[in-house]
């Protein structure tokens, strides 16, 4: 005997270590279990349904005393069903009645805090809640229940005289609607002011329905055909339901495309907020210059009208062209590669070395990292400058134009220091000669570079009589070639 029960024991525990493994090799969350506490696990028994939300999800074990403040029943919860063991740290749990037979399940529900409650979690006694089972209700109404029910509501309020608050939290737990309605007045007492607000505003709404009535008629009429042809077009209306998943499938991976673009656009969203002030002051400037553009655009489509007409009756002039265009050999091509090229110092002529010493800084594209001349472009301009630096002399001491006069026929060819006693010379020096003003350096100004040779031989000149060689100032007693040479000399010099 002894040996048969030693052996059906053996054979429980390894069925039951058989389905343990066997749940826990299907899904993770296979064979987890709950302890949930209650004031009174009347009605549950060993393999009763555990149920989450209404769905069968395992089965409780027989209930167990703990010892406290009070008595209490623990009751363990094992999930058998995949995807269930998901109880959060708020779930609330109760018992309910399966039948009027007396069978009693368990039902919780999830709860929504962001911690899980672990495998062996616990569900505290006030998160749960216990059923009055309607025989028991339908039992203390006859004889002698009824009399014993007085009896013991007589010694338990003698009992609970001094525990009023126990005895209330009590009956809250072990019903639910009571429960319920407690948490409802409690939330209704906080949103005083909003219930406030909301029947003051109910009246404003209620008192503009009235007055727009009509309106309201018209929307309820509207509204009821828009459900008849509703209810006409439900065939439609179910396909396009029955459409819906598939769409909601497809719209995936859209939607977390939308996410991803909406993560990456916070930084531009910040920049945006930093920038709101800008943004609201140009905002802000916009209108009135906009009205201030507006004679413009009127004037601007004025004469987009006058040159529409224009090129409406150009029109014969353009196919011509157009004609004549495409037999025309290639232009702007060639002028491109021509601009390039005199605009490339890698394609100088010769190397220069002031191009090197004048050149802009890398990385423009005219430096000369070596040896390299002038482009074409800055020959042309070279010709200029240096033939202006050729005519114009500059130093220390002043700036001279150098001019050279040609006279054709006959005029001035004696060279004089001075304007001399005769005069004849002293008419022949003021018609011929070229100063460009009335101080000469060396000849009727004393000369700036003092104790140079040139002052020396300068001072001797000015004492000598002229000399016939070399001529500067030439003169002719030819009357016609002085009258041709005078506008000319007189242009040049100046009175």
């Amino acid at each position: 005997m002894k040996r048969a029960l030693l052996a059906v024991t053996v054979a429980l525990g390894l069925g039951t270590a058989g389905l343990a493994v066997g749940a826990n090799g299907d899904d993770d969350s296979e064979g987890m279990r709950y302890e949930i506490v209650f004031d009174n696990a009347f009605g549950l028994s060993d393999g009763g349904d555990f149920r989450v939300a209404g769905v069968r999800a395992g089965t409780t074990r027989e209930a167990k005393v703990i010892r406290g403040t009070r008595p209490l029943a623990l009751v363990e919860a094992e999930v058998t069903e995949p995807g269930f063991a998901d109880l959060r740290q708020d779930a609330r749990c109760e018992v309910k009645p399966q039948s009027f037979i007396g069978e009693y399940f368990v039902d919780c529900q999830p709860g929504a805090s962001d911690e899980r409650l672990p495998d062996g979690g616990r569900v505290p006694v006030d998160q749960t809640s216990s059923a009055i089972p309607l025989d028991l209700v339908n039992t203390i109404l006859r004889l002698p229940y009824r009399q014993r029910l007085r009896l013991i509501v007589g010694e338990l309020g003698a009992g609970l005289a001094g525990r009023p608050e126990d005895l209330n939290e009590v009956l809250r737990r072990a019903h639910p609607g009571l429960r319920e309605t407690t948490e409802t007045l409690r939330i209704l007492g906080r949103q005083t002011r909003t219930i406030e607000r909301f029947v003051t505003d109910a009246d404003t709404v209620v008192a503009a329905l009235a007055r727009r009535r009509r309106d309201v008629t018209r929307f309820v009429r509207e509204a009821g055909a828009t459900a008849e042809v509703a209810a006409s077009r439900r065939e439609e209306l179910a396909e396009t339901f029955g459409r819906l998943p598939a769409f909601l499938g497809e719209l995936d991976p859209y939607m977390l495309r939308l996410g991803e673009l909406a993560e990456a656009q916070v930084p531009l969203l910040r920049d945006l907020r930093a920038g709101a002030n800008e943004l609201d002051t140009f905002l802000t400037r916009l209108p009135p210059f906009a009205e201030a553009g507006l004679p413009a655009l009127d004037a601007l489509g004025q004469a987009s009208l006058v040159g529409r007409r224009a090129v409406r009756e150009t029109t014969e002039e353009l196919e011509e062209l157009r004609r004549f265009a495409q037999d025309a050999p290639g232009l702007a091509k060639p002028l491109r590669q021509f601009l390039q090229s005199i605009d490339d110092r890698k394609r100088a002529v010769e190397p220069d070395a002031r191009a090197a010493a004048t050149d802009p800084p890398a990385p423009d594209k005219t430096h000369i990292a070596g040896r390299g001349g002038f482009t074409g472009m800055e020959a042309i301009w070279n010709y200029f400058f240096w033939q202006a630096l050729t005519t114009n002399g500059l130093d220390d001491i002043g700036h001279v134009l150098r001019v050279g006069i040609s006279v054709l026929a006959g005029g001035c060819s004696d060279y004089f220091f001075a304007r001399g006693e005769e005069p004849e010379e002293q008419e022949a020096f003021d018609d011929c000669n070229q100063w460009l003003g009335p101080y000469q350096p060396g000849i009727n100004a004393p000369d700036p570079t003092e104790g140079s040779a040139r002052e020396a031989t300068t001072a001797a000149a000015s004492t000598r009589a002229p000399v016939a060689a070399p001529t500067a100032v030439v003169r002719d007693d030819s009357d016609t070639a002085r009258g041709a040479a005078r506008p000319l000399l007189d242009y040049l010099l100046g009175p």
